[in-house]
């Protein structure tokens, strides 16, 4: 998927999303001050740094859909990847406050505000969740997405959590069930948010993005005819979507290459293992030795 189709895709999601957490923020805000609590003042702060968080996402895929220049020969397509890692690292911080209110609770337990903050942590339910489903098909092929998705998505457990938890105190008295509901959601999001942190450090440090078959690609191009050895094979993340390929591909003398070897070669790459970009140096027999080619290379048997 190119930058320019995921802006067409989430242009009016990410304008839909941070209008609605926006309202959110300033009405949970309000009724924090009118009802005195902190809680929900303090869970509108926390929302508001997820609207950052989805305002870096659009940010860095608006980026991404820049032309090149001399300076930035791929443009600024890395930055998503950098976006997805500030999401991440941006995630981790928040769930690491909630954790020290829970934990902060269990000695100085908080007793629920009445029923105003339980109305309106329902309806930050609603409103994470109508924003993280906005995001819910992209956030499998773009770390990026998965990002704003699992910031939605905290928000929504979080809220979640608020409005069962008060339930319960209010039916039960039992005020530690605040705390241990925050704490439960908090390591349900973590497993989420550590994988996003782990992919997103892996692509930052051009590591072979997730689901690159580099068996099968390292096959392919030592099994294609008149391909001798191949070496010097690297494959990065040019952005949080598209995957870039050089390789360079040794023939033998005997026979000259058919029609269009390059391109059906791009192409099979393309299809096949999903390489946006591919760069291939041809080199025969007769060449002189590449000052790329190590000492160990692949050669068909």
């Amino acid at each position: 998927m190119s930058g320019n189709h995921q802006i067409k895709n989430y242009n009016r999601a990410f304008a839909f999303g941070i209008l609605l957490n926006v309202t959110f923020v300033i009405i949970e805000a309000s009724y924090g001050v009118i009802s005195g609590s902190l809680a929900l003042i303090a869970d509108a702060g926390h929302n508001l740094s997820d609207v950052l968080g989805l305002l870096l996402a659009w940010g860095a895929i608006w980026l991404a859909s820049k032309k090149a220049t001399e300076k930035r020969t791929y443009g600024f397509r890395k930055g998503t990847v950098l976006a997805s890692l500030g999401s991440a690292l941006l995630l981790l911080f928040s769930l690491a406050i909630i954790t020290w209110e829970a934990i902060g609770r269990f000695s100085d337990p908080q007793p629920v505000q009445g029923m105003t903050i339980i109305v309106v942590a329902a309806i930050g339910v609603v409103i994470n969740t109508i924003t993280a489903l906005l995001f819910r098909s992209g956030q499998k092929d773009d770390l990026n997405i998965k990002g704003a998705y699992l910031h939605m998505a905290a928000d929504a457990g979080v809220s979640l959590g608020v409005v069962v938890a008060g339930i319960l105190v209010m039916q039960t008295g039992w005020s530690l069930v605040d705390p241990v509901t925050s704490l439960i959601i908090v390591v349900i999001i973590f497993i989420g948010g550590w994988s996003l942190l782990r992919d997103s450090i892996n692509l930052a440090l051009d590591s072979v993005p997730e689901g690159i078959d580099m068996p099968g690609i390292r096959n392919y191009l030592s099994e294609i005819e008149h391909v001798i050895q191949i070496h010097d094979l690297h494959v990065w993340p040019i952005s949080t979507t598209e995957v870039a390929l050089t390789v360079h591909l040794i023939l033998d003398n005997d026979n000259k290459p058919q029609k269009n070897f390059l391109s059906q070669i791009q192409q099979q790459l393309h299809d096949v293992f999903d390489i946006e970009h591919s760069t291939i140096q041809i080199e025969t027999q007769n060449d002189e030795s590449c000052m790329l080619d190590p000492q160990e290379t692949t050669v068909k048997e």
